[in-house]
């Protein structure tokens, strides 16, 4: 096994998705509990969602800039690039829980569920390759 940055099975990036699940795992199952509890007591899915995502992206980026990507560069350029991450992975849970509950009517408690797995498969892949990519910390290179 050739451990080189681009290599999807090197030994960093196994570690990179190892912190990152452990990092997901941890603030997701408490996100979803508080999910659950506050569209049980205030019955608002979307906007449920939308208060929690803001509060996990930002646990996410400090701890995802530190443990997973051990990403030094700068934060100014490293933060926009995670903010448009971010809001691409927010639209498309969005799209998920219109499509599947507001267009298909599945119960909005099984939409997020899976919708938290595959937005953060989606975030892994961006965060990786275009907001804590290696390459662009060293050249300085926003893109």
């Amino acid at each position: 096994m050739i451990d080189e940055p681009n290599n999807f099975f090197s030994k960093k990036t196994l570690r990179q998705i190892f912190s990152y699940t452990l990092i997901g795992v941890l603030t997701n199952v408490l996100g979803y509990a508080t999910y659950l509890a506050l569209t049980y007591l205030w019955g608002a899915p979307k906007l449920t969602m939308t208060a929690l995502y803001l509060v996990g992206a930002s646990i996410g980026f400090l701890a995802n800039r530190r443990f997973t990507f051990r990403h030094d560069g700068g934060i100014g350029d490293t933060g926009v690039r995670y903010l448009l991450a971010q809001v691409a992975g927010y639209l498309l849970n969005l799209v998920l829980l219109l499509l599947f509950v507001d267009r298909f009517n599945f119960p909005h408690q099984i939409v997020q569920a899976i919708a938290i797995v595959v937005v953060a498969i989606f975030l892994f892949v961006v965060l990786r390759i275009f907001v804590f990519a290696p390459s662009l910390a060293v050249a300085g290179v926003v893109r």
